[in-house]
């Protein structure tokens, strides 16, 4: 299981990093510095904020508009990263703003998209979110750099393509595909969990001795 999981992990940062070896062909000798990686973040968040006005509050439902600001909302999070990379402005506060960024970009839209059809996936899906961010929460209470692995941003791609999806052919029910893929998106939260504590591990700070032991004999496989 663990050559599993290491597989996984290599295969999927080896995608990741070809995202950036493009990107900073624009970024590293272009990228305007007044424009900080944060700052495409805020945008992200002010969008999740919007999307959840607008299809809450003011119920509007016009297609162009909701796919548009979604799609715009993704583009920055594709963006981010190999901004704050490529310009070495990587910070643990935009590691921790970039996350919940994406949690309120994906959460109008799973709400939006699910509640009515499919309100086990959505409520499994809420669950494992707040797991996660009680996770995080915990990691930062120990003073460790929190920083997106590469499992939380293959779920967040997933998430992105299937709502994209979702919002295109609405008010068509997708097909069972997307519903799959968003069920699958779970277990690579749980694994980005795993690494979270894995990592607290190494650091001496599970002190439970047969949880600690249990998690040292895994990485001693």
């Amino acid at each position: 299981m663990k050559n599993i999981i290491n597989n996984l992990q290599l295969f999927l940062e080896k995608i990741d990093s070809y995202r950036d070896k493009i990107l900073f062909v624009f970024i590293k000798p272009y990228w305007p510095r007044r424009i900080m990686p944060n700052h495409i973040t805020y945008i992200r968040l002010a969008i999740g904020v919007l999307l959840f006005i607008l299809l809450f509050f003011f119920s509007i439902e016009d297609k162009t508009l909701i796919i548009s600001l979604f799609i715009a909302g993704v583009l920055t999070d594709f963006l981010d990263g190999p901004v704050a990379r490529g310009t070495n402005k990587v910070t643990e506060f935009g590691a921790m703003l970039d996350s919940t960024a994406d949690k309120i970009l994906i959460l109008p839209i799973a709400f939006y998209s699910l509640f009515k059809f499919h309100k086990w996936l959505l409520l499994i899906l809420l669950l494992v979110e707040i797991i996660n961010a009680l996770a995080s929460i915990f990691y930062k209470s120990k003073e460790i750099y929190l920083e997106s692995d590469i499992f939380g941003k293959t779920k967040m791609v997933m998430l992105s393509v299937v709502f994209a999806v979702i919002l295109i052919i609405w008010p068509r029910l997708p097909s069972q595909l997307f519903v799959y893929i968003l069920w699958a998106t779970i277990p690579f939260s749980f694994l980005s969990i795993f690494t979270k504590v894995l990592e607290l591990n190494a650091k001496g700070h599970i002190k439970n001795k047969t949880v600690a032991k249990q998690l040292n004999n895994y990485e001693n496989i």
